[in-house]
């Protein structure tokens, strides 16, 4: 028959060989079942890209989820009110500088000088722009620069500059000019630091006009953004995964208001149980106009049914509540806060959300703190110690000054409850005045002089007045009062 039995038994074995090798692929081809592709995913996984950051970030990509990001701010009230909310809770109104360490009396001179500078500057304004660019734009740009227009001896300006203007120019990106470290508009060297910044003389808009650019040094260029993936060089909007829910909620509230306005166009429908060819036919589509409040006979056959008014529906509310609620995952936000209702939210409830939130929002301070605040104020210490005279020799050159940032303290739901843990907290040592007034916001030195200084205006008030001065006050800790009584005993 054309085979022997060696060949017999050595096929058998090659068989059996095949198909153990087999059963060891597909057992490692669906060891993943996240991998398996199905007609289900397939359509959703051919958008699959397995390239760098700064490949799949492309300048078109970064461009065109700029401009939906900023429609979506500007034509939707929940996206402009969550921004909004998020730059006001973070910077509130600024933040304060303390200085540590050197010079009490010229520390509080320099704090003083610098509060005035920001103010003139509208520091805080600016602060408050580039976080609401970074959620919009995904990134928000700085420029240290000289503005003598400023109000103040201390010229040093902060300048905002868009993330459009921070490009390679365009002749130079057609000519492939453009070298193997820079990244649309910002160079690095070898250890991949910023060395500098291409800041196009006008915004590119929608024609191509944006053909020259200033060198700027990255010693005056402050970028701010979130790094996802490492080696990432430039920010995408923060509410990148939002933008399609964000369309999905205005297309489903248009469908509803669609559907109810038909429902009240139509009063009602005549019906009858007439032949189609019957003499008592009414002309198909035929308005007919009625009174309001009237009682009417309907011809012998005819009856009429009233539109139910079933729009809206009533899982609008749920539907817009939950999309919201994803919508706003991404920005760490709570959903009383993003949209402004609390009516679902207890106390318990309400104070377990607001710490993720309160977290992400002392994160975000840092990051403010490192890239921006820590070099205007170093620039402003430089720029100072020319104008003012103030600056102590040992602060000009340091490129760290001991010092430390207050910002607005998250105000308590019930403030009775945070004043006696507070009361507690100062009672058994767990805490001190510095603490509770960095909690708060506050320069513990501002909040202990103040005191101090009506104690002595109201200890001289009362002897202008002929009153003996009250003896000042002295919190006794837990126990005290128990100790004095043992002794006494």
């Amino acid at each position: 028959m054309g085979f022997s039995l060696t060949n017999l038994f050595g096929g058998k074995k090659a068989r059996a060989a095949g198909s153990a090798r087999s059963a060891r692929h597909r057992a490692v081809r669906a060891r993943f079942d996240a991998l398996t592709r199905t007609d289900n995913n397939r359509r959703q996984r051919a958008a699959l890209e397995y390239q760098s950051a700064n490949a799949e970030l492309t300048p078109e990509v970064r461009r065109e989820m700029r401009a939906l990001a900023r429609y979506e701010r500007a034509n939707n009230s929940y996206c402009n009110g969550i921004v909004s909310t998020l730059a006001n809770d973070c910077i509130g109104r600024g933040p304060r500088l303390q200085l540590i360490g050197e010079n009490s009396a010229t520390n509080q001179l320099l704090e003083a000088e610098f509060m005035q500078w920001a103010k003139a500057i509208d520091l805080a304004g600016k602060l408050r722009t580039m976080r609401m660019a970074k959620a919009v734009d995904g990134e928000a740009f700085a420029m240290l620069t000289t503005n003598e227009a400023i109000p103040h001896p201390v010229m040093l300006d902060v300048q905002l500059v868009e993330a459009d203007r921070i490009a390679s120019p365009w002749r130079k990106s057609l000519a492939g000019l453009a070298d193997d470290r820079a990244v649309d508009g910002i160079e690095y060297d070898e250890w991949n630091n910023p060395v500098a910044y291409e800041l196009l003389s006008v915004h590119p808009g929608p024609s191509i006009g944006a053909d020259t650019a200033k060198r700027i040094p990255a010693s005056a260029m402050m970028h701010l953004f979130r790094v996802d993936r490492p080696g990432q060089s430039r920010g995408i909007s923060e509410l990148m995964p939002a933008l399609p829910l964000f369309e999905q909620l205005r297309r489903y509230t248009l469908a509803v208001l669609a559907a109810a306005e038909v429902a009240a166009d139509w009063a009602g429908v005549l019906y009858t149980d007439a032949p189609a060819d019957g003499a008592d036919q009414a002309d198909a589509f035929e308005g007919i106009e009625l009174e309001s409040r009237m009682l009417m006979t309907m011809p012998a056959g005819w009856r009429m049914e009233q539109t139910k008014a079933e729009q809206p529906v009533t899982s609008y509310g749920d539907f817009v509540a939950r999309l919201l609620n994803e919508i706003l995952r991404c920005l760490n936000m709570p959903f009383n806060v993003g949209t402004g209702n609390s009516s679902t939210y207890n106390y318990a409830s309400g104070r377990l959300d607001h710490q993720t939130y309160f977290n992400a929002i002392a994160v975000e301070r840092s990051i403010f703190e490192c890239r921006v605040l820590d070099r205007v104020l170093h620039e402003w210490l430089r720029e100072a110690a020319k104008t003012l005279g103030i600056v102590p020799a040992s602060m000009r050159d340091r490129m760290h000054i001991p010092h430390q940032w207050y910002w607005d303290g998250h105000p308590h739901v019930d403030p009775v409850k945070d004043a006696k843990s507070q009361e507690i907290r100062l009672a058994n040592g767990t805490t001190n005045l510095a603490i509770e007034c960095a909690a708060e916001g506050r320069d513990w030195e501002e909040v202990q002089d103040q005191q101090l200084i009506e104690l002595a205006r109201k200890q001289k008030r009362m002897r202008e007045l002929g009153i003996e001065p009250e003896p000042a006050f002295t919190r006794t800790g837990p126990g005290d009062d128990d100790e004095e009584d043992t002794d006494a005993a």
